[in-house]
């Protein structure tokens, strides 16, 4: 029985209603953080409205389906990722060395990549096992990169013989291997530390600088 000096229970307040675009973000945070713990198969529908604490409608409220929420999520991620890569190049290459150039930024690069493991988990785990046009997504933002250091090392190699053959070649390796030294931070561990691997990449491709 309540007494009359009993003080009366605030009616409970019900969770602001807020619409998809609102709950976008939410959900994209989310599925980032199921993509990390269970890759590609492991994400559903339903597993990123338990991790959101919504129900499963809410989220086909924002995405139609898995993989148009996953090619957002690979938007979102991509930006963030192109914006240290560009960051990590250098503001002018004319000044200094290439290995001087490959040192610095891949230093910078891959102390941001160390920083944002979830974000490098989703590019290279999107990789494998996803509907094709996830996966081609994850391939253009790789030859975003590579596009990029072939149009540093165009400035930084002025009198490299045959630019058109060369720079392509010396480009890719060092994409692979700059994208093999994030995969050992974020995906496999290592106990190397960001400007360990980016002094041994340095190294490695100095060779190929002389070599052209």
């Amino acid at each position: 029985m309540v007494s009359p000096e009993d003080p009366v229970p605030e009616p409970r307040r019900r969770a602001a209603h807020l619409g998809p675009e609102r709950r976008r973000p939410l959900i994209l945070d989310a599925a980032l953080e199921v993509f990390s713990e269970r890759g590609y198969a492991g994400t559903t529908m339903q597993s990123v409205a338990d991790a959101a604490g919504v129900t499963k409608p809410v989220v086909y409220d924002s995405f139609a389906n898995r993989d148009e929420l996953l090619l957002a999520l690979l938007a979102r991620e991509e930006q963030h990722l192109v914006i240290s890569i560009v960051s990590a190049l250098p503001a002018d290459p004319s000044v200094g060395t290439p290995e001087e150039h490959v040192l610095e930024g891949l230093t910078a690069f891959l102390e941001t990549a160390a920083q944002s493991p979830r974000s490098w988990r989703i590019v290279f785990g999107a990789q494998y096992g996803a509907a094709p046009v996830v996966a081609d997504r994850v391939r253009a933002a790789r030859a975003f990169l590579v596009e990029g250091l072939r149009l540093t090392l165009v400035q930084s190699l002025p009198g490299v013989t045959d630019p058109d053959a060369n720079l392509p070649v010396l480009a890719e390796m060092l994409a692979s291997m700059t994208e093999s030294c994030a995969r050992m931070l974020v995906v496999d561990g290592t106990d190397r530390t960001p400007a360990e691997l980016a002094k041994i990449v340095s190294q490695v491709v100095g060779g190929g600088f002389n070599a052209v």
